[in-house]
């Protein structure tokens, strides 16, 4: 008997027949026509506002600098024998970096990203991150580009039943505010100025707030179940919401705020309850870059028993590199809410295996 495609689903109601059947085509096709429409929307707004377009390699020294962030990993083999590991990028960052080193000043690309371990409506493992960097730029104007970009994209954005108008003002909100209002936990008392965290001390203000935790979890852990449990699901879905200040353990890649060292200057902007878009203003200390990547390091190989080498390009590049700030974007997150899609392979042209 033959197998029929159309009716073939998957427990998360998504179809399994292939994508490239000409009845799954042809229902992903308008999704598709709406991705290139808001594609040329976007490099029409970099471009009235001066941006380069650029086009960053695909194969990295390094993946990331993330403890929760999974690359991909393959060989470079070298005509006289010799053997490298080279990793696929989740996102362009680094290479973007080393290009505001050499003298670019306002850059965006429309990149391939590649993230392991990662699945679901609004996950694939290949995908299209929109970044951009402005040198000499403090990071509320990145937020100001992120609102005036999505709001040229499109004029609402739609998900799970929630709509929300892109030209209304968003909701502004501190994380110590967000963890205040919603889940009753004062953040920052458990962040020091140096980086240091009192672990134990979040964790039994969580546990009161009624989120439930594993005993092994370590601040960074308890910090992202606070948020996924607490916070995000109090957004109100039918606004723009930007949470900012992040706590500095959380930031990675960005600089300290000046008035309060135990934050650092990173912004996250969600839509109808959905993560967009994530900013910093960056770090340009190597120093203290170094000593970022290799406590992620650290709690990557404790928790999952790998760790990636250190980009020294990228940390070198860094003693060049003028103060700017940046924005990571979901374009395909940003097209799925845009054209009302329900799945991000819906609005990919040839979804990942």
């Amino acid at each position: 008997m033959a197998k029929n495609w159309a009716r073939d689903t998957g427990s998360d109601g998504a179809s399994q027949a292939p994508w490239w059947r000409p009845d799954r085509h042809a229902d992903r096709r308008p999704f598709l026509a709406a991705r290139a429409r808001i594609r040329a929307r976007v490099r029409a707004w970099f471009e009235a506002e001066g941006f380069t377009e650029v086009e960053t390699a695909l194969l990295q020294a390094s993946p990331c600098a993330e403890t929760h962030l999974h690359g991909f990993a393959t060989e470079r083999v070298f005509p006289d024998g010799r053997r490298e590991m080279r990793y696929l990028p989740t996102s362009p960052e680094f290479s973007a970096k080393k290009l505001l080193a050499a003298g670019e000043t306002r850059i965006f690309e429309l990149a391939r990203a590649f993230r392991n371990r990662e699945a679901g409506p609004l996950h694939a493992a290949e995908f299209t991150m929109l970044e951009w960097y402005r040198a000499q730029a403090p990071y509320e104007a990145v937020i100001a580009d992120t609102l005036a970009l999505i709001a040229a994209a499109a004029p609402r954005l739609v998900w799970r039943g929630h709509e929300a108008e892109t030209g209304r003002d968003p909701v502004r909100l501190t994380l110590a505010e967000a963890f205040r209002a919603f889940a009753g936990i004062d953040l920052l008392a458990s962040v020091g100025g140096h980086g240091e965290t009192d672990r134990d001390g979040f964790a039994a203000a969580a546990a009161k707030a009624g989120v439930a935790l594993a005993g092994d979890d370590s601040w960074s852990d308890v910090f992202t179940r606070v948020m996924a449990e607490r916070v995000e699901p109090a957004l109100d879905p039918t606004r723009l919401t930007i949470l900012y200040e992040y706590p500095a353990p959380e930031a990675a890649l960005a600089r300290r705020a000046p008035h309060e060292p135990r934050v650092a200057e990173r912004f996250e902007l969600y839509a109808c309850g959905v993560e967009l878009a994530n900013g910093f203003g960056e770090l340009t200390d190597a120093a203290e870059q170094r000593l970022r990547y290799e406590a992620a390091m650290d709690e990557k190989e404790r928790l999952y028993g790998e760790r990636y080498p250190v980009d020294e390009d990228f940390l070198a590049a860094l003693a060049l590199m003028p103060p700017a700030s940046g924005v990571a974007l979901g374009f395909d997150r940003l097209v799925m809410l845009a054209s009302g899609a329900t799945r991000i392979e819906q609005v990919l042209w040839t979804p990942p295996l």
